[in-house]
């Protein structure tokens, strides 16, 4: 799934102390999206295994959460929150499509790497993969509710994301003749840059 997606789910789940602990709900929804977006860093490495703990994340959340039950304050909050956010991300990308750049064509059989099984998880394919358009209605699904709770700046962040998971769509299927044809044109001292998954294309 996109990582915008991952984001504003993170985001949704800071957002579900609005009624209880509106307090803390701000600081709550800016660092869920920060977390709900951190494991796809791994972009420049192992691609959903380097960052990626499905197993081991999930477990971490539940004491992350009763400890912020049982001692409610703003760092158990914001910990909670983070850990529950990553967690998240990484069963999304279990539910979703597999770790390819054209997964509409050669149906992958990797989804999310479990450190816990040694192994990778396979796609469920609840979204044909990251982009899709079900990705988008996932995405417009958390970030339409968010709209209705979140005051500026937040709501203005939420809607950036959602152009920019608009954008990703729209392009997704052209985006590898997109990223080869940038890469052409990009110094070569730049090509570091560009994450692993796009080696084929880059004489690093």
């Amino acid at each position: 799934m996109m990582a915008t997606t991952h984001a504003l789910y993170g985001m949704a789940v800071g957002a579900l102390l609005v009624p209880i602990a509106p307090e803390y709900a701000p600081a709550a929804m800016v660092v869920g999206f920060v977390a709900g977006f951190l494991p796809d860093l791994d972009v420049y490495a192992d691609h959903r295994r380097t960052l990626h703990f499905p197993v081991y994340a999930s477990f971490a959340a539940i004491p992350a959460v009763a400890f912020a039950v049982l001692v409610p304050s703003l760092p158990t909050v914001l910990l909670a929150t983070a850990v529950v956010a990553v967690a998240l991300h990484t069963v999304m990308d279990a539910a979703g499509g597999g770790l390819s750049l054209r997964p509409w064509e050669d149906q992958p059989d990797r989804a999310v790497y479990s450190h816990f099984h040694g192994r990778w998880v396979a796609p469920r394919r609840l979204v044909a993969y990251d982009g899709a358009p079900s990705d988008l209605v996932l995405a417009l699904g958390a970030g339409i509710p968010l709209l209705a709770v979140a005051t500026d700046p937040i709501r203005t962040l939420v809607a950036g994301t959602l152009l920019v998971s608009t954008g990703y769509v729209l392009v997704r299927k052209h985006l590898v003749e997109i990223i080869s044809v940038a890469v052409r044109y990009t110094p070569q001292s730049l090509h570091v840059f560009v994450p692993r998954r796009f080696d084929h294309l880059v004489e690093r």
